[in-house]
């Protein structure tokens, strides 16, 4: 049996940054009442002529690569979560194949687990990796969840932006402490009507009927999921901890889905974890979905926070409703 360890990250996010202010010229609301309700100060916005999910992946994933001090063809699987594709097909993880060069035919996998989707893809690396089919696999989460955003809605309009966060798994070599503790996933469709995006599916095929609609846009019942999400994530870090055989003060980072910092400070109060050990960049980057751990966990490796041999805990949540996490040396 093999442990897997993060070999390398790197992310990016678009060069538009979109106030609460501009925001604030479109709908009825306010930079104040934005900053009170979720923390968000601004917003990536990505330009669809430049920067799609593959191609703000290509440029995450090539400072991954810099950082892990391999070649794109080291690359053995793509696992590539994104709710909002390049295109319905050829899959978006071919895309990022292509663009890096990856001439040794490796799998390419798109996974859509709505914000959760980088921990679905992470566990599933590190599964593979630890069964001995992989040594080296590319874990992306891209999101450009601005090209469905409903800007009349103030509810929803406020809370999304765009980036990319990629992690390279690979194989932790003898003697090393690096590797997964724990990690689980879950799922409960039971509420998955409080975040959708109904349109644009076999279910509900975009066309001159719809539109225009609020049918290709983003929906949610914002109290129903924050209480859903806090519940969740907190149940999730107990059980990573459990899991994982470890106590509170042995996690040096807890590194959540950032999609409210109320959200963010309610888990954590829930659990007792002092939030400057959380990792917090909502306010400058929205929501980015399946992106924001990635995002925030480059961020902090970059900067110097995080360091090897400490314990990072992860959990995110997301439609479905889906959640996950994971407790790992890194």
């Amino acid at each position: 049996m093999h442990q897997s360890k993060i070999l390398g990250t790197g992310h990016y996010v678009p060069p538009r940054v979109m106030t609460n202010d501009e925001i604030a010229k479109m709908v009825d609301t306010s930079h104040q009442w934005i900053v009170e309700r979720t923390g968000i100060h601004q917003r990536r916005i990505a330009d669809p002529k430049v920067d799609i999910p593959s191609e703000m992946a290509y440029k995450a994933t090539l400072k991954a690569l810099e950082a892990a001090k391999l070649q794109p063809n080291d690359i053995e699987l793509i696992l590539f979560s994104t709710t909002f594709p390049d295109m319905f097909f050829p899959n978006t993880a071919t895309q990022l194949q292509l663009k890096l060069g990856i001439t040794n035919n490796c799998g390419c996998l798109d996974m859509n687990a709505a914000c959760t989707g980088f921990m679905y893809a992470f566990t599933l690396a590190d599964g593979l990796i630890r069964a001995g089919m992989y040594k080296t696999i590319l874990v992306v989460g891209a999101e450009m969840t601005s090209g469905f955003n409903n800007w009349k809605d103030r509810n929803t309009c406020i809370l999304f932006g765009d980036g990319a966060g990629v992690a390279i798994l690979g194989r932790t070599p003898a003697g090393e402490k690096s590797g997964v503790k724990s990690h689980v996933l879950s799922g409960d469709a039971t509420k998955g009507e409080h975040l959708m995006l109904r349109g644009g599916g076999a279910a509900i095929p975009i066309n001159a009927e719809n539109v225009g609609t609020d049918v290709q846009c983003v929906v949610m019942d914002g109290k129903e999921v924050f209480k859903a999400a806090v519940k969740t994530m907190a149940s999730h870090a107990e059980q990573l901890l459990a899991e994982g055989n470890t106590s509170m003060d042995q996690v040096d980072w807890f590194i959540p889905h950032q999609a409210n910092l109320r959200i963010i400070e309610a888990v954590a109060n829930r659990f007792n974890f002092p939030l400057e050990r959380a990792v917090v960049n909502v306010d400058r980057y929205a929501n980015t979905s399946s992106a924001t751990i990635p995002i925030a966990m480059d961020e902090a490796i970059r900067d110097g926070r995080i360091q090897r041999g400490q314990t990072l805990m992860l959990t995110a949540f997301g439609a479905g409703m889906t959640s996950g996490g994971a407790l790992l040396t890194y």
